[in-house]
């Protein structure tokens, strides 16, 4: 990270997202003991059970982010869990997650999931509506996002999405923006990442079964 950051001519360091999803509670204990401070969670029961119950002692500790698409039946739980969420992409989740904040008295920070590769089975809004629905979170809702989440397409350069993410953020003036995983995370800090969600380089690969 910071070999990347060096050569883009960057002073500042992004973020390091510890992507803990699917990873045995050996391996948190070890990235806990490092002083790693910052976790990424793609599903909100696998975190209740990790945050709230095993490593419930480090959570204060810690800021928590959900990577992963989030159910509005899972908004409530979200919104007591995470510090942000960072796959908001629809008009009906900001609804359900101003409704749980309105009960928990706290609302995460949150990002806008933008599906830069315009793919039918991922989540996010496309690049073309991101200034409408940016328009209808200010105007409708009284929100502005932090910044802007992307994952690029597995067979596709990730540069020219994460080149995409940067401007598009820039446009709309927002400061955070989080790419780049464990194989392109390079990439993504020489084009502007201020947080990388690494997993698998950090903690080795999951085992899903």
């Amino acid at each position: 990270m910071n070999a990347a950051a060096k050569r883009a001519g960057r002073i500042d360091l992004p973020r390091l997202i510890a992507v803990s999803k699917v990873q045995p509670d050996a391996r948190i204990k070890e990235m806990l003991a490092t002083g790693q401070k910052v976790f990424g969670e793609n599903r909100v029961q696998e975190a209740q059970t990790r945050w709230g119950e095993t490593f419930a002692q480090a959570r204060e500790d810690i800021q928590l982010h959900l990577i992963g698409p989030l159910q509005t039946n899972k908004a409530e739980d979200a919104v007591k869990l995470f510090d942000v969420i960072e796959t908001v992409d629809r008009e009906k989740v900001i609804k359900a997650l101003l409704k749980a904040a309105d009960k928990a008295g706290r609302m995460p920070a949150f990002l806008v999931q933008v599906n830069t590769g315009e793919e039918d089975q991922k989540s996010g809004v496309l690049p073309q509506d991101l200034d409408m629905f940016l328009a209808r979170l200010k105007s409708e809702y009284e929100q502005v996002p932090k910044g802007l989440m992307c994952i690029p397409p597995q067979d596709e350069a990730a540069s020219p999405h994460f080149w995409l993410l940067k401007k598009m953020a820039d446009k709309h003036e927002l400061k955070t923006i989080s790419m780049g995983m464990s194989g392109d995370f390079e990439t993504a800090i020489e084009l502007g990442a201020t947080h990388v969600r690494v997993g698998s380089a950090l903690f080795g690969a999951r085992n899903y079964a």
